[in-house]
């Protein structure tokens, strides 16, 4: 059990983060942000400036804070200044990041050729080009048997009896 008193102003965030319901994973982690930035700051954080925010952004760079973790440590710290301090002006200085989409790793058309090149039989050509045109996994592609061709599946049995019947000649 600790010893420690509760300031006053993690006491009011406390009671601010109660009314509004949060839960208390959140409320850990928003003071959990407030006492990071404190320690950067070596003083309370109720005498930010924006340039204290500014510094302490650069130095969550700086020191390989994830993306991630860096919005969940700013979002505790917008909700101090923004709700609990009333601090509009140092909220807005509060920014997010947004993570870099990843591209799935895609063969070029280079690679497919050079492959398709080395593939040994007409039919292995064919597999390797239909699973690449149809965006399969190879892990897709490797289990796949001959019962797999040709099967129909629901949607396309529908669309054929939503197709009027084609007409014949007499």
């Amino acid at each position: 059990m600790t010893t420690e008193a509760i300031t006053p102003l993690r006491q009011r965030m406390i009671e601010d983060m109660n009314a509004r319901k949060l839960c208390a994973g959140t409320q850990r982690g928003h003071i959990r942000a407030c006492k990071r930035f404190a320690e950067f700051l070596k003083r309370s954080p109720d005498t930010a400036t924006l340039e204290d925010i500014r510094r302490f952004q650069l130095h969550l760079a700086d020191t390989g804070v994830s993306i991630c973790n860096r919005n969940r440590i700013m979002t505790g710290l917008r909700f101090l200044f923004r709700v609990t301090l009333r601090r509009l002006d140092l909220a807005e200085e509060v920014y997010h990041i947004r993570e870099p989409q990843k591209l799935p790793l895609v063969m070029s058309a280079d690679e497919i050729k050079r492959l398709l090149a080395v593939a040994s039989s007409l039919k292995t050509r064919v597999l390797l080009s239909l699973g690449y045109g149809c965006g399969l996994r190879a892990s897709e592609i490797v289990r796949l048997k001959v019962k797999h061709i040709g099967r129909e599946f629901p949607h396309s049995r529908r669309r054929a009896e939503l197709r009027p019947p084609p007409h014949r000649r007499p």
